[in-house]
């Protein structure tokens, strides 16, 4: 095994709305996936190599929550520059940037969808 995690799904009630939110808080492609009874878009990601990929997803088995597990997204070099997208995107900031030792740094945000999720970056 070379990661506990290999793909992760985010919950939306509404797929446009949550796709320009990531789109434009982390400046990266999401590509639309047809998918019967609900609507889906790929993060970028690397298949051949280590890490994980992922995508949002509108369905109605997938309900958006604050509750469970903690999601945490490459936000690039410095995650003060996503992060400072979030709340003009639709998003409500709820642990500001924060030191999290040789880890590097974190955030957590409530997305459009009402997911708490959580941004990383070693700077």
């Amino acid at each position: 095994m070379n990661n506990a995690m290999t793909w992760f799904e985010i919950p939306a009630l509404d797929y446009d709305r949550a796709k320009t939110f990531y789109t434009t808080i982390l400046g990266l492609e999401i590509t639309d996936m047809p998918m019967p009874d609900g609507k889906y878009g790929f993060f970028p990601h690397n298949k051949d190599g280590y890490g994980s990929g992922g995508g949002i997803m509108q369905h109605e088995s997938m309900k958006p929550t604050t509750d469970g597990p903690n999601l945490y997204l490459d936000a690039g070099e410095d995650l003060s520059i996503a992060l400072a997208k979030v709340e003009p995107a639709g998003g409500k900031i709820i642990q500001p940037k924060m030191a999290i030792g040789e880890n590097g740094f974190m955030a957590l945000f409530i997305d459009t969808e009402g997911n708490k999720i959580a941004l990383h970056s070693m700077k």
